[in-house]
């Protein structure tokens, strides 16, 4: 028996990569097929816990951007995996596995809901499974907080940032196109503000 035994690997350790373009396809084909309701939640769930392609606070900064650029954010966050890997190929092909299949399938759920959308059965069941996409996103947060406590600005502000965009959003009903530039721009000066200059990095770097 070896008595050093290998260590295990640690949970923020350097992320995989898919292996080819094909990979991307697949990975993000079955990331879409299980997103019902909160494709957030598995999209964090299989880059970041299973895959490993992205570390916490990648995905966090991927996701932000996302978030900002036009059209959908997931499809957007496809696009900019797939274009850290393979460049242009990989964003296509990401981009193909997010919106392929699930076309399809939505096309045939379309077809379906319209014959049955009137069935008593049907709208509740519609009705509880928005209950557990909220659930998902809820705990997808949670998850992704715990990313902040090395952010520049300390857990402290993050919360005040947190808790702001919640009463934005939730009591004063700011759209997100006032809500981006106002707080999140604020967020990203203040941020700025905090990072240290190139010179004061390299500086602690020969520090032992």
């Amino acid at each position: 028996m070896n008595p050093h035994p290998p260590p295990a690997q640690a949970p923020d350790a350097a992320p995989a990569r898919p292996r080819d373009p094909a990979d991307l396809f697949w990975s993000f084909t079955w990331l879409a097929l299980q997103g019902f309701g909160g494709v957030v939640a598995v999209v964090q769930r299989e880059l970041v816990e299973k895959k490993r392609w992205l570390s916490a606070e990648e995905f966090v900064e991927s996701w932000a951007v996302a978030q900002i650029m036009p059209g959908p954010n997931v499809v957007n966050l496809a696009l900019m995996v797939g274009d850290r890997y393979f460049g242009l190929r990989g964003a296509f092909a990401a981009m193909a596995g997010m919106l392929l299949f699930p076309l399809l399938l939505v096309l045939a759920l379309a077809v379906l809901y319209a014959h049955f959308a009137a069935h008593p059965a049907v709208a509740g069941a519609l009705r509880g499974m928005g209950a557990v996409s909220a659930g998902l996103i809820a705990g997808t947060g949670l998850k992704l907080a715990r990313s902040l406590r090395a952010h520049p600005l300390g857990p402290r502000w993050c919360g005040v940032f947190v808790a702001a965009t919640f009463v934005a959003m939730v009591w004063l009903h700011w759209p997100l196109v006032w809500l981006l530039p106002t707080l999140g721009g604020l967020a990203c000066v203040l941020t700025w503000r905090k990072l240290p200059a190139p010179q004061e990095e390299a500086d602690a770097k020969v520090l032992p």
